[in-house]
């Protein structure tokens, strides 16, 4: 595994403090990872996550990630708000409902979000784009830095920020932060198949 923070120190040595899209899957992921890389980057939260079923779910979650926002008050971070487009998440990972938590469906809907990402900061000429995602214990950070080089050589010139935001008591410090705030703090991952393991 890279050694990420000591990338981000190099990177602002060398840069300053570029922009970065950050990918946020919802409010309480949010916390530690937007106090540590607003440190070395300007950021733009994207919040791209059609997966989550119902959409009043996806309104939950996007209320807990304005209302920390809020709470932060960082005049330079920008919240941009994806489409909400589940039957097409739906319509290409619906095959993979029998997939178990943590397994291929997973990793695909990873991908599913993460490439949203990654043509959006195309588009919008952002050099660096990354997820938060690493922070949950319940996400496979290799497979989700494997993605993110898999996007960068295909999205040029947008490079991808490996991290595994869990390292360096990244986690730890994310649920101490969490305690105090009293953030909305969902039960499961976002689909419907998710939903269905909850009761398994």
């Amino acid at each position: 595994m890279n050694n990420y923070q000591k990338q981000l120190k190099q990177l602002s040595e060398i840069q300053g403090r570029p922009e970065l899209l950050l990918h946020i899957c919802c409010g309480v992921c949010s916390v530690y990872p937007l106090t540590y890389l607003r440190e070395y980057f300007k950021i733009t939260v994207f919040f791209s996550n059609s997966n989550i079923y119902p959409y009043e779910e996806f309104e939950r979650r996007l209320d807990a990630l304005k209302e920390y926002l809020r709470i932060l008050d960082d005049p330079e971070i920008r919240l941009i708000v994806d489409r909400y487009e589940n039957d097409a998440w739906e319509k290409e990972l619906g095959c993979m409902k029998d997939e178990p938590e943590g397994g291929k469906r997973c990793k695909a809907c990873y991908r599913f979000r993460l490439e949203r990402a990654f043509a959006y900061a195309r588009q919008h000429h952002y050099p660096y784009c990354t997820t938060v995602m690493s922070i949950s214990n319940r996400k496979n950070a290799d497979w989700l830095n494997e993605i993110g080089e898999e996007l960068e050589e295909n999205y040029s010139p947008v490079t991808y920020l490996h991290c595994d935001l869990k390292k360096g008591d990244g986690i730890t410090i994310n649920e101490r932060m969490n305690k105090s705030l009293n953030l909305y703090h969902q039960d499961y991952c976002g689909c419907r198949y998710s939903i269905r393991g909850l009761t398994k």
